[in-house]
Formats: structure tokens, sequence, C-alpha cells
């Protein structure tokens, strides 16, 4: 007989990924408004050169490792599929990203930065995940 999550279960999964997504988004926020305030990027809609966009593809690749973690971590089942999920949904965002900005002049000359965010997401999210799941392990 197949039993059906509890509604308690449900919340609490969909609070996971939610908790994971809005940690994302308020770390990237506020470090792109702090490296703006500091003057290593450009200010918004001018071209920049790759420099920036690395940086910006490091951390915001370790920030979804880490949003990923946090959804693992909340989980209250399948710790690896809820930050996979997690990954999807960043992986949705940044395609529908990259087709909004890919003639914008702030990504001219760099349309490996959206590539990069697409590629990296499911990745990040499988890292956050496994991380989590060896400690539950250990």
């Amino acid at each position: 007989m197949i039993q059906e999550n509890p509604p308690r279960r449900i919340g609490r999964s969909i609070s996971a990924l939610l908790i994971g997504f809005v940690l994302v988004l308020v770390l990237t926020l506020v470090t792109d408004l702090a490296l703006h305030a500091a003057g290593l990027f450009p200010s918004p809609r001018q071209a920049s050169s790759s420099g920036p966009f690395v940086l910006a593809t490091v951390y915001r690749t370790l920030y979804g490792i880490l949003g990923s973690y946090t959804t693992a971590r909340l989980a209250p089942h399948h710790p690896m599929q809820h930050a996979l999920l997690g990954g999807l949904v960043g992986l949705v965002l940044s395609t529908a990203g990259a087709i909004a900005k890919w003639n914008s002049p702030e990504t001219i000359g760099v349309h490996w930065y959206p590539i990069a965010l697409i590629l990296l997401a499911l990745p990040a999210a499988w890292l956050g995940g496994k991380i989590r799941t060896l400690q539950e392990a250990a």
C-alpha cells in the first residue's frame, strides 16, 4: 500500500526548497551590491570585461552549493532529491535569465557567463546535496 506524504512533510519539503532558494538569492544580491559599491563591478547596463564575470561565476556557484546544502539539510527526507530539485529550479531560472539578457550591453562579448551559470546549476546542487548526505552517513 502506497502512503502519501502527510501535509506537514510536504510543507517541510517546500520550506526547505524555499529557504535554500532565498538564501542563494539574498547572498547573491548582497554580494552584487557590495561589489558594485566597491567599484569592482561596473554599473548595471554597462559593458564589462570578463574579470567581474569570472568572480560572479565563482561566488554564485559557491552560493548554489550552500543553498543546495541548506535545502538538503532542511529536507524531511531524500536530501539529495531536494537538493537536485533546487538545482533544477536554478537551471530553469539561469536559462530564462540567459535568454532575457543575451543581447544586453552588459553581457555582449561574455556570452560564456550565462552559459556557465546554466552548466553549473546542477553540479553545484549535486555537490551541496552530496556534502549533506556524507554528513548524514558519518
